[in-house]
Parts: structure tokens; C-alpha cells; sequence
């Protein structure tokens, strides 16, 4: 089945790669540190991006972390500006992806069950 190459898809694809770039080198704000993207949805008229990322660190580290992205978010979309070509570029919502953490979860449940079956063998 081949991959929808949507100018929708393309132009969040690109926004994902600036904004890593832009939080790696220009945002100084101490609690976002080490915050990966994990994806962008942009709506059809580019008005609106919601910005997936996960980041170590316990709930209190995640609210820090979602804050300073979110109080970042203005500096962010001018930087984007520059970067893209775009009539107007999107408002910027930074939402926590819990997906890493749950398949970890999940793998460690897995994990737990396959070496309880190892340690039972049946006659």
C-alpha cells in the first residue's frame, strides 16, 4: 500500500525536523532538556499543530518539561517563520506522547510472563 506523500504530511514532517533543531540549539529554558518529538499533525488549513514529545523523568519533570515547551511555543512558530515558507504557520500545542512509556510497559509484562513460562516448563 503505498504512503500518502500529502503536502498536510510533508509540511508536518518538516516542522518535526525544524522544531528538534530549533529546541536542540536555540531554546535555553532549563526544564525542557531532553525532549525527543515524537510526531506533528497538522490540520488541513495549517492553522493548528499539535506537537507530540516524550521526555525522561517522573509526572513533575513531564509538567516542567510540557510548561516550558508550551511558554516557548511563541519564539518557536516566529523561528518556524523563517525556516518554512508558509503562508501562515501553525499554532503550536505541545502534548505528551505516553506511547513510548506504555510499550515499555508493555515489553516488561511480556518480559515477565515469557521467564515465568521458562522457569514452569510443563511435562
Amino acid at each position: 500500500m503505498p504512503r500518502d506523500f500529502s503536502r498536510t504530511l510533508r509540511v508536518a514532517e518538516q516542522i518535526q525536523r525544524d522544531l528538534a533543531d530549533l529546541l536542540r540549539l536555540e531554546v535555553k529554558d532549563p526544564r525542557i532538556g531532553m525532549v525527543t518529538l515524537t510526531d506533528v499533525e497538522v490540520t488541513s488549513d495549517y492553522a493548528h499543530a499539535k506537537v507530540f514529545f516524550t521526555t525522561l523523568g517522573d509526572a513533575d519533570q513531564i509538567a516542567a518539561a510540557t510548561e516550558g515547551l508550551n511558554r516557548a511555543a511563541g519564539f518557536l512558530r516566529h523561528e518556524l517563520g523563517h525556516r518554512i515558507k508558509l503562508r501562515s504557520i501553525p499554532q503550536l500545542h505541545f502534548i505528551h506522547d505516553e506511547s513510548v512509556e506504555r510499550g515499555v510497559r508493555l515489553s516488561q509484562l511480556i518480559d515477565a510472563a515469557v521467564s515465568g513460562d521458562a522457569s514452569n516448563p510443563k511435562k
